[in-house]
């Protein structure tokens, strides 16, 4: 922890001070964009209404004012989060169906509660609020400098009425006599200490103004908690999808590896083997070589049907975890690999997301081999846990030729959907010349109660 951290959590006064010139001059920017907002969207809604017996001209004028006021919305929730207030999730615009057609542009349009929701945010809840805050905001930073700055305007403390003194209208509120006491010095000294005191209370002040902006936003400006189930069903859906194309993927890679492998061994062990019965009678010492070589070919067929078999449930995996596995994966390249973990202690992987790391490591350096023209290749896992999501990274990277991108029917097509069937994502670093360094994002639960997985 930083210092300036440290002395932040130890002083939370201090902390507000902060992000206070921000809020300022949030809150001084926040009425002329409003007001700017208001003049425009008002006038178009009652253009908009007046021409709807017209009906064309009136829907478009209401369709710009909606489209306005989005604009305007939307430049208000940007300037609420560079204060440094929370981020407001943005509203699902439904621009896929827009893209359908005219049909499918004034549905999404129209039937969007959040344009409504934006035009009445700009103009009226939202211009409103800006007046008030702003009002006072700026009354409050007024009083405030021109109090300590009392000393320095001689004058500007009271209106110019030679009977009327600060002082004397403060302390007789008391009931204390004043009369005898230093006029100009006991109203510069009253107005410093109420300027001082204005000051002092600005953080809170334009902190709770701000925070009423973002309440206020974030009822009327942010997504909808059904925007994010109709994008959790989405996702969900594609990567059902991508799973399903990953499974078809795979089972495809395994028909064609065993019809190229042990399927052969086996032909050319069953034409051995015949030859062999041929000759038992007229030549025994060949047809003893050639059960010895069907003998080599059954053990080679048999080694090969094991390797395939890792392709489903590596026992190593499901015995000693990934890095056990990983590192098996490692000895085995043909380029040399090495495997670094920077995963802490005590992680726990879902199942299926150990799989599929494994198997997008495998396929990786599979292709480090065939295409990289590599001499040296290395793996590295970690964990990456902030406050709103954790992912397991698992990154191959080469010192090969580079130029690796996804293409239909290869091998990183593959893996990316690999990633995808269990909602992760691929990047590709892979400029021409190298090097080249592919990265799989596996999505973690956030929880350890919900990491029911086997451990690293």
């Amino acid at each position: 922890m930083t210092t300036q951290t440290a002395v932040s959590h130890r002083n939370p006064y201090w902390a507000l001070w902060r992000s206070t010139p921000k809020e300022v001059l949030y809150l001084m920017l926040g009425f002329p964009i409003a007001v700017t907002g208001f003049s425009m969207v008002v006038p178009l809604i009652a253009a908009g209404f007046g021409t709807l017996i017209t009906f064309l001209i009136g829907l478009f004028v209401l369709i710009l004012a909606l489209y306005v006021a989005r604009g305007f919305g939307l430049v208000h929730v940007n300037l609420l989060e560079w204060t440094g207030r929370k981020k407001l999730e943005r509203p699902d615009w439904r621009d896929d169906q827009a893209a359908t057609g005219f049909g499918g542009w004034l549905s999404a349009v129209l039937g969007n509660g959040h344009y409504w929701l934006y035009l009445l945010h700009t103009a009226l809840l939202g211009f409103v609020l800006s007046v008030i805050t702003w009002a006072i905001a700026f009354s409050w930073l007024v009083v405030g400098l021109t109090g300590v700055s009392a000393w320095f305007i001689r004058g500007e403390v009271g209106p110019n009425n030679s009977d009327w003194s600060l002082a004397a209208w403060f302390f007789g509120l008391f009931g204390i006599n004043t009369t005898t006491w230093n006029r100009e010095l006991a109203d510069n000294l009253v107005a410093f200490v109420i300027g001082l005191i204005f000051i002092a209370t600005l953080p809170f002040v334009t902190r709770g103004l701000v925070m009423t902006q973002w309440w206020l936003a974030k009822g009327t400006l942010s997504a909808f908690r059904s925007d994010g189930l109709r994008r959790e069903v989405e996702s969900l859906e594609a990567s059902r999808g991508a799973a399903l194309s990953a499974e078809g993927h795979s089972l495809r890679r395994l028909e064609r590896d065993i019809h190229d492998g042990p399927q052969q061994r086996l032909v050319r062990l069953q034409m051995d083997l015949a030859a062999a019965e041929r000759q038992l009678d007229t030549n025994p010492e060949l047809a003893r070589q050639m059960i010895t070589e069907a003998q080599t070919q059954s053990a080679e067929a048999l080694e090969e049907l094991r390797a395939l078999s890792r392709g489903f449930a590596p026992p190593l995996l499901l015995d000693r975890g990934l890095l056990a596995a990983l590192e098996s994966v490692s000895s085995r390249a043909i380029v040399p690999t090495t495997v670094q973990s920077s995963v802490p202690d005590g992680v726990v992987i879902p199942s299926e997301i150990e799989r599929a790391a494994y198997f997008v490591v495998s396929e990786l350096v599979t292709n480090v081999a065939k295409h990289s023209q590599a001499t040296a290749a290395e793996i590295h896992l970690t964990v990456e846990d902030d406050a709103d999501k954790a992912s397991l990274e698992v990154q191959v990277t080469d010192n090969g030729r580079g130029g690796a991108e996804v293409a239909a029917e290869h091998g990183l097509a593959g893996i990316e959907e690999r990633v995808r069937g269990v909602a992760g994502r691929l990047a590709i670093d892979s400029p021409a010349g190298g090097p080249t360094s592919v990265t799989a994002f596996l999505p973690l639960p956030k929880t350890g109660a919900d990491r029911a997985a086997v451990a690293l």
